[in-house]
């Protein structure tokens, strides 16, 4: 494998830009080797700067769930540019986005449009604190929620305590008001709120998470968890910019059956462009400026590129609804490949799947929360992933992030994948 310009470009990349890439997890850092510069993707290709083809599972870390840079998607952009990139003013278009996602995930009443993951996160949690009037907030540990401040903490000495930085710059004082809570743990949850009685705006989960690899929040304890709120008046807060449009039509939330108050969205409501959302009940929504006091504005929330990508894909989802189906029949196909593989191997790694989002541990743990997640070999993982890259196959350099399948995986694209695991296993346990 030729990747010549690819570390060449690593080399001029550090001299302009911090670690030589403009979001951490792509500097391969916990992989071991230098990054892949990408030149282009087509369905479930991708093609570096030196000429070389992978099948691919990241695709933009979940955005592109029909593959890479799709005809329909591609047409409405093109479409779009001619009229113009971005106006700082209200179009028709930001209008049909909002009515079409509030017609596919029924707990949202009202929403709106920001520019990425992290601005409808912290929005959100911004809106609850208003709407309560309370300040504080449950997080669970090894949720991510995007690098605001008062996200990035994790537990001290335990997971009831309250949190700490965890990244030079955010400061004890924006700690102070985020409690830490342990995933999948119900107790956990009832000792912060009976401490804090009275003080708990809002709690915020990723309802399957995705970035301690995945994680599915059991039906039990996120039910539980609702009641929760519900008793103590509480804003339950499900982070869906992962898995929103992407485990099911209506996210997470379809597939529980339980209702958030407020939601945030991302990934693919932008159709591979940056973007995001949050929206829920109405009430809470029209505190939202300039409705009502809660301030939150953004130059580009909107722009016309981003919801004509986003609303290509959406109402392609809302027009073929079986593609959740041809999803499945996918990720189940490479599931068992996988799971075959490990019994040849004699190993019994964890392997967890919901819909088109997968993820292999390196632990023989049943993996439910982060405590045991953080059990897996990540020295082992990056030997892997390099092993597999070598075989032509691109997954996310760590091992706490997810494999994405895509409508655009042929069955020869999975059987090419499932034959690098087989040899990938053996090249790094053998």
């Amino acid at each position: 494998m030729n990747i010549i310009r690819s570390g060449r470009l690593f080399e001029e990349a550090q001299k302009y830009i911090p670690g030589g890439v403009n979001s951490p997890v792509r500097a391969f850092k916990s992989v071991g080797g230098k990054p892949l510069f990408i030149k282009k993707g087509i369905g479930s290709k991708i093609y570096d700067v030196d000429g070389n083809e992978y099948v691919e599972y990241i695709g933009s870390w979940g955005p592109h769930l029909f593959g890479h840079n799709p005809p329909f998607i591609k047409k409405a952009l093109l479409q779009a540019i001619e009229n113009g990139t971005s106006f700082g003013a209200p179009t028709e278009l930001e209008v049909k986005m909002a009515k079409l996602i509030t017609e596919m995930v029924p707990s949202v009443e009202m929403v709106r449009m920001v520019n990425s993951g992290t601005e409808a996160t912290m929005s959100a949690v911004r809106a609850a604190r208003g709407y309560t009037k309370r300040d504080k907030f449950i997080k669970f540990e090894g949720c991510y929620h995007g690098h605001a401040d008062h996200f990035l903490i994790k537990a001290g000495s335990g997971a009831l305590t309250l949190g700490i930085p965890t990244s030079p710059g955010v400061t004890k004082a924006n700690a102070a008001d985020t409690l830490l809570a342990d995933y999948n743990d119900i107790e956990s949850v009832k000792k912060l709120v009976s401490a804090n009685k009275g003080e708990i705006a809002a709690i915020i989960i990723e309802p399957i998470a995705g970035n301690m690899g995945v994680v599915a929040g059991s039906k039990e304890f996120l039910t539980e968890l609702r009641v929760i709120c519900n008793e103590e008046k509480i804003i339950l807060i499900f982070d869906e910019v992962m898995t929103g449009f992407r485990v099911a039509k209506g996210g997470a939330q379809e597939l529980l059956n339980i209702k958030p108050d407020l939601s945030t969205f991302g990934k693919i409501i932008g159709g591979g462009l940056p973007v995001g959302a949050f929206g829920g009940k109405k009430e809470i929504m029209e505190m939202i400026a300039p409705a009502g006091p809660v301030y939150q504005a953004g130059t580009l929330s909107g722009n016309p590129l981003a919801m004509a990508a986003g609303y290509a894909g959406l109402k392609y989802i809302n027009d073929n609804p079986e593609i959740y189906k041809t999803l499945e029949e996918k990720s189940a196909y490479l599931e068992e490949g996988f799971r075959e593989n490990l019994k040849e191997v004699n190993k019994n790694y964890a392997l967890n799947r919901v819909g088109s989002m997968m993820c292999m541990f390196f632990t023989e743990k049943h993996v439910n929360d982060f405590q045991s997640a953080v059990t897996s070999d990540t020295g082992l993982y990056g030997k892997y992933f390099l092993e597999m890259l070598k075989r032509g196959i691109y997954l996310a350099p760590a091992q706490f992030e997810a494999v994405f399948v895509s409508t655009a995986h042929s069955t020869e694209d999975l059987d090419k994948t499932i034959t690098a695991h087989l040899k990938a296993l053996k090249a790094v346990l053998l």
